[in-house]
C-alpha cells in the first residue's frame, strides 16, 4: 500500500513552533510519517531529507507545506524533481503544485512547467556568478583588496580562520548569518563581504 511521507524543516534562527505547525498541516495531507529538521534551505545535502528519500518507494508520496521547506534554490527543486520522476513517487507541495511521477510519466503541462524551471535554475546560476564578478570587478575599480588576505599578523591570521569556521558552519545550517556576526564582532554588511570573498575563491579555484 502507498505511503504519503511528509518533509519539515526550519532554519536554525526559527521556531520549533513552526515545526508543529507544519507536522500539524502535513498530518491533515494524509502523512503517514514525519520527517524534520533543523537546517538552512539552502544546504544542498539535508540528512532527514536523504533519509526519507532513501526509504520512499514507487507509489509514495512526499508532501511539504510550503516549496521553501523543501529547497529555497530553483536548482535544487529541479533536481528534486529529477529524483521525483527516477523513483516514480509524487510530489505533493500543500496549496501549490502536484507533480505525479507514479506512472513513470509526466503530463504536458508538468513537463511544461519542467522546463520552464530548468532555464530559470539555469538563469539563476548565471544571474549569481554575474553579481559576484561585478562586485569584485567594483571593489578593484575603487581600491579595494579583493581575494585571500595578507596574513602580515597572527591576529589577522586568527580572524580568517575564524570568518572561514563561521562561513562553513553557516553553510551547514548550524547558524545564522546574525549569530555569525555576534560572535565575529562585524556588522552583517562586514560578513557578508567577508563570506562573498570565500564564495569569490572557491568559485576561481573551481
Amino acid at each position: 500500500m502507498a505511503k504519503v511521507y511528509g518533509y519539515c524543516r526550519c532554519s536554525t534562527d526559527e521556531t520549533k513552533q513552526d515545526v508543529n505547525r507544519q507536522v500539524r498541516e502535513l498530518k491533515e495531507m494524509g502523512a503517514d510519517a514525519v520527517f524534520d529538521e533543523y537546517v538552512s534551505g539552502m544546504k544542498e545535502k539535508k540528512e532527514k531529507l536523504q533519509m526519507l528519500l532513501n526509504i520512499i518507494q514507487p507509489g509514495d508520496t512526499l508532501a511539504v507545506t510550503e516549496v521553501s521547506r523543501l529547497t529555497r534554490s530553483t536548482k535544487q527543486l529541479c533536481e528534486m524533481i529529477d529524483i521525483v520522476k527516477e523513483k516514480h513517487i509524487k510530489l505533493v507541495i500543500k496549496n501549490s503544485l502536484t507533480i505525479d511521477c507514479t506512472n513513470g510519466e509526466l503530463d504536458p503541462m508538468t513537463k511544461a512547467f519542467l522546463q520552464i524551471a530548468g532555464v530559470f535554475g539555469e538563469l539563476e546560476r548565471d544571474i549569481i556568478s554575474a553579481r559576484v564578478k561585478s562586485g569584485i570587478k567594483n571593489a578593484k575599480a575603487k581600491g579595494k583588496k579583493v581575494g585571500r588576505p595578507r596574513m602580515t599578523t597572527s591576529k589577522e591570521i586568527k580572524r580568517s580562520e575564524m570568518v572561514k569556521e563561521y562561513y562553513e558552519l553557516y553553510q551547514d545550517g548550524r547558524i545564522s548569518k546574525k549569530h555569525a556576526a555576534e560572535c565575529l564582532k562585524v556588522s552583517r554588511p562586514t560578513l557578508d563581504m567577508y563570506f562573498k570573498i570565500i564564495e569569490a575563491e572557491q568559485e576561481q579555484g573551481a
